[in-house]
């Protein structure tokens, strides 16, 4: 997926309020741009870090730059969570996933559960797979790390996919690491544990659980290869890994 272009350099102030972050041009001015990401960013949302910005065309619109990628260490990280429905959407009809080929129909947005729109629905002779797409951009010991705040709204998925697996459908729940310096992925259960039990009680009831990684640079980010996930059972004991 090809990032929009020109992208425009910049330092972050801060970010604040969720969707709004402050920060400094090249030429000095200091700018207020909207933060396309409800969660907390945790360790990518550094004062002084680096950042890329993209424009809107919309004239009309109140903050007309959007915060896309952060520099964290010596990787971009890709904060915008508008990006990963169209990067899986993207590899998916192009067969860059091989757990998601066979469909001959992409679906985007489309109504199910209780006043919910799965990401991706995927539809095939007989069958239809249910893909949930969650943006991760958390690292801890090189393992990224979902989610980086408490989420109802995705505790609420995980229900549903396992209530269409239950009714005989498939359900995915696809995490797309947008930072290159991951090695595994995890929940992130000293954030969210409701979030962490509720994943292994999905996967246990036949919710299926991918993890890729993206590259990410200013040009461009697409998937790269699938992350190992483990699942802890608790702090002490080995984890459970589920490979590729």
């Amino acid at each position: 997926m090809n990032l929009p272009h020109p992208l425009y350099e910049a330092t972050l102030i801060r970010r604040y309020k969720r969707f709004l972050a402050d920060v400094q041009l090249l030429d000095g001015e200091i700018i207020t741009v909207h933060c396309p990401n409800s969660g907390s960013m945790m360790g990518c949302a550094e004062p002084g870090s680096a950042v890329l910005l993209s424009r809107s065309l919309n004239e009309k619109r109140k903050l007309p730059f959007t915060l896309e990628l952060i520099r964290a260490g010596d990787y971009w990280v890709g904060i915008n969570t508008m990006r990963p429905n169209h990067l899986v959407r993207e590899a998916v009809s192009q067969g860059m996933i091989p757990e998601l080929c066979g469909y001959q129909e992409i679906r985007s947005e489309v109504r199910y559960g209780t006043n919910s729109r799965i990401d991706l629905l995927l539809s095939g002779p007989g069958c239809t797979c249910y893909v949930e797409v969650k943006n991760v951009t958390l690292l801890n010991n090189k393992s990224a790390l979902f989610p980086d705040a408490v989420t109802t709204r995705g505790q609420k998925h995980l229900h549903e996919l396992m209530q269409v697996v239950q009714s005989g459908g498939r359900g995915v729940i696809f995490f797309v690491v947008q930072r290159e310096d991951a090695e595994t992925f995890g929940p992130a259960d000293s954030i969210d544990p409701t979030y962490g039990k509720l994943l292994r009680l999905a996967i246990q009831n036949g919710v299926e659980a991918l993890a890729y990684q993206a590259h990410v640079s200013p040009r461009e980010i697409y998937l790269t290869r699938r992350l190992e996930i483990t699942l802890p059972e608790t702090a002490d004991r080995e984890s459970t890994l589920i490979t590729q």
